[in-house]
Formats: C-alpha cells, sequence, structure tokens
C-alpha cells in the first residue's frame, strides 16, 4: 500500500473541515477558531507533542480537545473535526491542516498572502501605508506576516505569491556588486 505525503492528508483535512463549515454557513467561525488553535498550539509545542503520541488513547485525546475547545470557546464544527482528526490519529499533521485551512480561506476570499521582512518592527503609520500600497498593487486585500530579519541591513523584502520585491540594503548592495562585476 502506497504511503500518502503529510502534505497530501493535510490538504485533504483541510478541505473536508472548509465543506463542512461552508454547509453549517460557520465559514468565519471556523476561521478564527484555526487561528486561534494556530496562535496558541505554536506557543505550546509539548501539548502538539502530546496530542501526536500514538500511545495516548483516542478517547482521552477527544476529552482533553473537550476541555481546550470549552476554554477556547471553539466551534462545535471545530470540535468535531478535531476529534475526527483524534480518531484517526492524525495530529502529527495538524500545524499543516491548520495552515491549509487558513489558506484556503484566503484564497476563496480574496485575500492575499504576503510576507513582509524588516529589520525592525514597523509603526503603525507605516504598517497601515504598506498595506495600503499593497492592497492597490494586487487589487485585492492582505494579510501581512511580518519577519523580524536583521540580514537584510534596512528596508524591506515583500514576498507574495512566487513574487519578490527587495528594497534591502543587502539587495541593493548585491546588485551594486554584480553590475560592478560586469554582470547583469
Amino acid at each position: 500500500m502506497k504511503k500518502e505525503s503529510k502534505f497530501k492528508v493535510a490538504s485533504r483535512y483541510a478541505e473536508a473541515l472548509y465543506q463542512a463549515a461552508e454547509e453549517v454557513g460557520d465559514v468565519r467561525a471556523v476561521m478564527q477558531d484555526m487561528s486561534v488553535l494556530r496562535r496558541d498550539l505554536t506557543a505550546d509545542r509539548e501539548t502538539m507533542v502530546y496530542l501526536a503520541n500514538p500511545l495516548w488513547a483516542a478517547e482521552d485525546k477527544k476529552t482533553a480537545l473537550a476541555d481546550v475547545a470549552s476554554k477556547l470557546k471553539l466551534s462545535d464544527e471545530t470540535l468535531r473535526c478535531l476529534e475526527l482528526i483524534a480518531d484517526r490519529n492524525r495530529f502529527a499533521e495538524l500545524d499543516l491542516i491548520l495552515d491549509d485551512f487558513c489558506h484556503l480561506y484566503y484564497v476563496r476570499h480574496g485575500i492575499v498572502e504576503v510576507k513582509v521582512e524588516t529589520v525592525k518592527p514597523l509603526s503603525k503609520a507605516q504598517d497601515e501605508k504598506l498595506k495600503t500600497n499593497l492592497e492597490k498593487l494586487l487589487a485585492k486585500k492582505v494579510l501581512i506576516n511580518y519577519q523580524i530579519s536583521p540580514e537584510i541591513l534596512g528596508g524591506l523584502v515583500v514576498s507574495y505569491g512566487s513574487n519578490m520585491i527587495d528594497d534591502s540594503i543587502s539587495g541593493k548592495l548585491n546588485r551594486l556588486e554584480n553590475v560592478m562585476k560586469g554582470g547583469q
């Protein structure tokens, strides 16, 4: 029997969750749940390792999930999905499932995910100006994920889809070095 990649498995679960949320008309609530889970589970890696442990019984995982869902005020649809993941022992792929669900949501709602690398965090005014300019450039709503990258020395590196705009000092220095060497 051929083993499926964890990325395909995550994609299938994310698609199924999205369809289930659409059927009950609760996509926005489930998206909010996915964002909360991504944030909290990224911060608490021990819980993820514990849930992914195949030696822990599915029923015990479901009990723990019910407690987590209650504390985080997750929707019933999200809890059902997490219980299904527990039944199928797929918690090792939960990070990927959450990411894929969020990506599906963004694509289907016309939101472009943009990664912006900076040396230091932008001010509120700079953030708003950058967001406004990116929305004009892409003619869509944008969701900006910032990454602090001291190695760029200054400026910005903006990535979306397969596109990259490198307006960093290190990028400019690299281009200048190539020109001085006689290369394009």
